[in-house]
């Protein structure tokens, strides 16, 4: 069996996830990331080939995390497609208050920019950890066409259980079916969870200024109110 590595995967996109959300993509540099987790430069770029590779595995990471929450809250109402609507719904507020650095990750850092900056090592995938979906070389040196068809594999899950409930509710999976399904099951919790992120940021950078503690998660009501309005858009198309 192999030595655990000094420096973890997961400890070094931390610390890129927190320069990123702190002090934007730009200020994520190899040496700042570097700086950050106690990585040497060197194992920055043997594990994840450039910055960019490092970005690449934290917002792989964050979208692998909130995938499997997804999946598993539809799962478990294999014969109700509102109620595995409105779990897949719902499970995108939990994503958000289990792990805020991921989600906020996931709002500020978009699929296209990723993509954009895609280089050598852009499809790095993690290196230590269950579930990871392969090793620390995993998609290194192939570029944004990799990266696109990683994220496109890693998505497909999800469209797919989205086609389920628009043929579930609705008898056929055609664009207008599915784009009732996409509004009620992502669009709504993603506007919710987005604008209840940008106001707890807001709140914590005052917060930190003032000394004080950080702000309060989302509020445990919200997943009631939102599972209510998602079940019934849901509920019409029945």
């Amino acid at each position: 069996m192999a030595p655990p590595r000094k420096h973890s995967t997961d400890d070094i996109l931390d610390a890129a996830r927190a320069l990123v959300l702190a002090e934007g993509p730009r200020a994520a540099s190899v040496a700042a990331i570097s700086q950050a987790s106690g990585a040497p430069v060197g194992t920055l770029y043997h594990r994840f080939g450039n910055r960019d590779g490092v970005l690449a595995a934290a917002w792989l990471r964050a979208l692998e995390r909130f995938q499997a929450g997804a999946l598993a809250a539809a799962a478990a109402h294999p014969a109700d497609p509102v109620e595995a609507g409105v779990a897949m719904a719902v499970a995108s507020l939990s994503f958000a208050r289990d792990h805020p650095g991921d989600a906020r990750l996931l709002l500020v850092v978009r699929r296209d920019d990723l993509l954009d900056g895609a280089g050598p090592g852009a499809g790095a995938g993690r290196g230590d950890g269950a579930g990871s979906g392969g090793g620390a070389d995993a998609g290194r040196g192939g570029g944004a066409g990799p990266l696109r068809e990683q994220l496109d594999a890693m998505n497909a899950p999800l469209h797919e259980a989205i086609v389920r409930i628009a043929r579930a509710l609705h008898g056929r999976a055609d664009a207008r079916a599915l784009d009732g399904v996409t509004r009620a099951v992502v669009d709504l919790p993603t506007a919710v969870v987005r604008r209840h992120l940008r106001d707890d940021a807001a709140d914590a950078a005052g917060a930190a200024a003032a000394g004080a503690a950080g702000p309060a998660p989302l509020p445990r009501w919200l997943a009631a109110d939102v599972a209510a309005d998602v079940r019934a858009l849901l509920a019409r198309g029945r």
